[in-house]
C-alpha cells in the first residue's frame, strides 16, 4: 500500500478521494519560478530514507487520538472520553501543552498524500472534526470566539499585560495548531480545518488589533513561532488584505531591523525563536514583494549557514546562538538542536526557489537534512524517537536529552519536546524537496532513490542510487516530451560525469556549484547517469582552522569509540585515513596514537563518538 500515491488510488476509485478539492493559492508568489511537486507525486524507494519514514509510519498510526485531544477537550470544558492525559510537554500541567499537535496532524496528511495510507486519513480527519467540537463550545468554556488550544485563553491575557512569569509561549504553540490545520486543508482537502483555521487567525485578528503598535513589539519578546508565515499563507489562499496586515503585526523590529541593515546580531538569541520569523519573512516577500523581507531572510541565512552552523549543518548551543565563527569553543552535549535544522531547511527551500541558479542553497539543504536529522531518529526503534541535540562534543553519543524534556530519545506517550514534533514531521516529509519543476524544466536536487511521477507532462522519472555510500545515480525516464533535465552537481566534487544512455552527454557543463542542463526530446527509456566522485575533505571549525571534522563528498564522518569516554578532542594525523573498501563508508585513521574506525555520523548510534578532531598533516590525495 505505501507505494501508491493518493492519485494513483483515485484513479482506482478510492472513496477517500471522492470528496477531496485541493485549494489553490490565490495570490501570486513574487519572484517564484519554480515549484515542488505536490507530495502525492513522489514517494520514496528502499532506502536509509524510507527506513527513517517506516519508522515514523508506525508511530503516527499507532498513537491514541484521543490521547492528543485530551488537552482540547479539557481546555474548551468537553468530556475527555476516558482518555488517558499524556506526559512530559503535553502533561496537563505543563504551560504550552498541545504544541506539539500541530505537527502529528501535519505528519498524518502527509502520510496519507505520500502513501495513500487509509489509517492516517481517518486520525486527520477525526482529529480535525474534534478540534472543531472544542472551538464550537468556546462560549460555555468562557473563551473568545474562534479561540483553540489546551490551555485558558487567560494565558493571553498574561501575555499582553507582560504577566506571563510560568513558561509559556502561548503564540508558539497556537501557531503549530494552525499550521496542521492549513495542511490538512491545502494538502488534503479538508474543509473542516479551513472553517476551524479561519476562525482561529480571526481571533488572533481580535486580540491583536486591540494593542498600540508599541504594546505588540514588547508582547514579540516572547516566543511566538512562525505566525507571520502562517497569516501571510492565509493570505496567500485567500487573497484577503486582511490577513496580510495580521501577519505584518508579528514583524518583530528587535530581530528584522539589524538583519535588514545586514547586522549579525545573533550571539544570544534563542535560535529556534528566530528562524520561523526569517521563514515567515520570506513568505512575506512572496506575499509582497517588499525587498526588505527577502534581504531579512537571506541575510539571516547567510549568517546562520556561514558563521553559526557545524559541520553537520546544525545551529546553537544550548538553544542560543553564540558569537560569529565560535564554533570549536562550543563542541558541548548540547549542541544542534533539532528544530533549528526543521526549520532552517524550510528557509533554504523558499529562499531557493527564488534563486534557483543558486546550488548553495541545496548544498546546503543535503548537508543538514543528510548529517542532522536523518541520524536524529533511533533506528533501533520502531516508533523511530528522535533525540532533542545532536552532541557534537569528543565522546559525545546521541540519544541526550536535556533534564527537562525527560530523558534521552523520545517516548510514545511521556515526551511531546518540540524536537519530537518537528522528527515526527521530517520523517514524513523526506521525499518533498528531492524534485522541483518549471515551465520547461525538471530540477534533480537530492539524489535519493524515489520515484516522481510527473503528471501534467506524462512522464516518470525513478532514481535509483546508493548514494552517498557511492557516487553513481541513475534517473530513468518514462515517457516523452522535450523539457531540460537540471541536475545539482554539488560544490564539493569535481570532474563529475554525466552520460545519458550510456553516452557522455555532449555540451553538457557540470561544474561543482553549478547545474548541468539536458535538454532534449526524451523517449521511454532514456537514462541519465550521474557520477559525482567523492574524495576525503577537511572541514574546519571557522575560530580554529586546525580542529575540523572530516567528511567523504557530503557525508561526515566520526570516530567510533564504543563505550569509551574522552575528555579531550582527539589528535587525528590526517595521513593515516584510509579507506577500508570501496563498496561502503568504512575509514580508518590514527588519533591520539591508536587506530580508530570512521563511519558515516548518521549512523553512530549506540556508541559514543568523535566529529570534530585536533588535527595535523594533510589528507591523503587518493583516499
Amino acid at each position: 500500500m505505501r507505494a501508491r500515491s493518493i492519485l494513483a488510488l483515485c484513479a482506482l476509485g478510492a472513496s477517500p478521494c471522492a470528496a477531496q478539492t485541493i485549494p489553490p493559492i490565490l495570490v501570486p508568489e513574487v519572484g517564484v519560478s519554480v515549484h515542488p511537486f505536490p507530495m502525492t507525486q513522489v514517494k520514496l524507494s528502499d532506502s536509509r530514507w524510507m527506513d527513517n519514514q517506516d519508522r515514523t509510519l508506525n508511530y503516527v498510526k499507532s498513537i491514541n487520538v484521543d490521547r492528543l485531544l485530551y488537552n482540547f477537550r479539557a481546555s474548551h470544558k468537553l468530556s475527555t472520553n476516558g482518555a488517558q492525559a499524556n506526559g512530559g510537554w503535553d502533561a496537563p500541567d505543563f504551560p504550552f501543552r498541545t504544541h506539539a499537535q500541530g505537527h502529528y496532524l501535519t505528519a498524518w496528511v502527509n502520510c496519507y498524500a505520500t502513501l495513500g495510507d487509509a489509517d492516517c486519513k481517518q486520525k486527520a480527519t477525526y482529529f480535525v472534526a474534534e478540534l472543531a467540537k472544542c472551538q464550537a463550545n468556546n462560549a460555555a468554556a468562557g473563551f473568545n470566539t474562534g479561540y483553540l488550544s489546551g490551555f485558558p485563553e487567560s494565558e493571553f491575557e498574561k501575555l499582553e499585560k507582560r504577566t506571563l512569569n510560568n513558561g509559556n509561549v502561548p503564540y508558539y504553540a497556537v501557531h503549530k495548531t494552525m499550521v496542521g490545520l492549513l495542511d490538512a486543508w491545502h494538502i488534503m482537502g479538508d474543509e473542516t480545518a479551513r472553517d476551524v483555521l479561519l476562525k482561529m487567525a480571526a481571533w488572533v485578528d481580535g486580540r491583536t488589533s486591540k494593542l498600540s503598535a508599541s504594546q505588540m513589539q514588547t508582547m514579540l519578546g516572547t516566543e511566538f513561532g512562525g505566525m507571520n508565515d502562517i497569516l501571510a499563507y492565509i493570505y496567500q489562499y485567500t487573497n484577503d488584505q486582511k490577513w496580510l496586515k495580521v501577519a505584518q503585526r508579528f514583524d518583530h523590529a528587535a530581530v528584522f531591523d539589524p538583519l535588514a541593515n545586514k547586522e549579525d546580531r545573533l550571539n544570544g538569541n534563542h535560535a529556534n525563536t528566530q528562524v520561523p520569523k526569517w521563514i515567515g519573512a520570506a513568505r512575506e516577500y512572496k506575499s509582497t514583494g517588499q525587498t526588505r523581507y527577502l534581504d531579512i531572510a537571506r541575510n539571516a541565512w547567510d549568517f546562520t549557514v556561514n558563521a553559526h552552523s557545524y559541520a553537520i549543518g546544525g545551529n546553537s548551543q544550548a538553544e542560543h546562538f553564540r558569537p560569529p565563527n565560535a564554533i570549536a569553543g562550543y563542541l558541548r552535549n548540547d549542541t544542534a538542536e533539532h528544530c533549528n535544522t526543521y526549520n532552517m531547511l524550510k528557509l533554504t527551500r523558499d529562499l531557493w526557489a527564488l534563486d534557483p541558479e543558486k546550488t548553495s542553497y541545496f548544498d546546503f539543504y543535503e548537508r543538514a537534512l543528510l548529517n542532522h536529522l536523518l541520524g536524529a531518529q533511533n533506528p533501533a526503534d520502531q516508533h523511530g524517537h528522535i533525540t532533542y541535540f545532536t552532541p557534537l562534543n569528543p565522546g559525545g553519543k546521541r540519544g541526550i536529552g536535556p533534564a527537562w524534556g525527560g530523558g534521552t530519545w523520545s517516548t510514545d506517550y511521556n515526551s511531546f519536546w518540540c524536537c519530537q514534533g518537528t522528527g515526527v514531521e521530517t520523517n514524513t516529509k523526506l521525499m518533498d524537496s528531492i524534485y522541483f519543476y518549471d515551465n520547461s524544466s525538471l530540477y534533480v536536487n537530492l539524489f535519493t532513490p524515489s520515484v516522481l511521477n510527473w503528471e501534467e507532462r506524462g512522464v516518470q522519472v525513478t532514481q535509483t542510487t546508493t548514494y552517498p555510500i557511492n557516487d553513481t545515480n541513475t534517473l530513468k525516464v518514462t515517457g516523452s516530451g522535450d523539457w531540460t533535465m537540471r541536475i545539482r552537481i554539488p560544490s564539493w566534487t569535481a570532474n563529475a560525469e554525466i552520460k545519458v544512455n550510456g553516452q557522455p552527454a555532449e555540451n553538457v557543463k557540470a561544474d561543482p556549484g553549478t547545474y548541468a542542463s539536458l535538454t532534449r526530446s526524451w523517449t521511454s527509456n532514456d537514462t541519465v547517469t550521474v557520477k559525482l566522485p567523492m574524495k576525503l575533505r577537511k572541514v574546519a571549525a571557522n575560530d580554529d582552522q586546525n580542529t575540523a571534522a572530516l567528511a567523504f563528498g557530503p557525508t561526515i564522518l566520526s570516530g567510533k569509540y564504543g563505550n569509551t569516554v574522552l575528555n579531550s578532542v582527539p589528535k587525528l594525523d590526517l595521513g593515516s585515513v584510509t579507506r577500508a573498501s570501496g563498496d561502503d563508508l568504512v575509514f580508518s585513521a590514527t588519533a591520539d596514537g591508536k587506530k580508530v574506525e570512521l563511519g558515516p555520523f548518521y549512523d553512530a548510534h549506540g556508541f559514543n563518538y568523535n566529529v570534530y578532531w585536533a588535527t595535523s598533516g594533510s589528507l591523503p590525495s587518493t583516499a
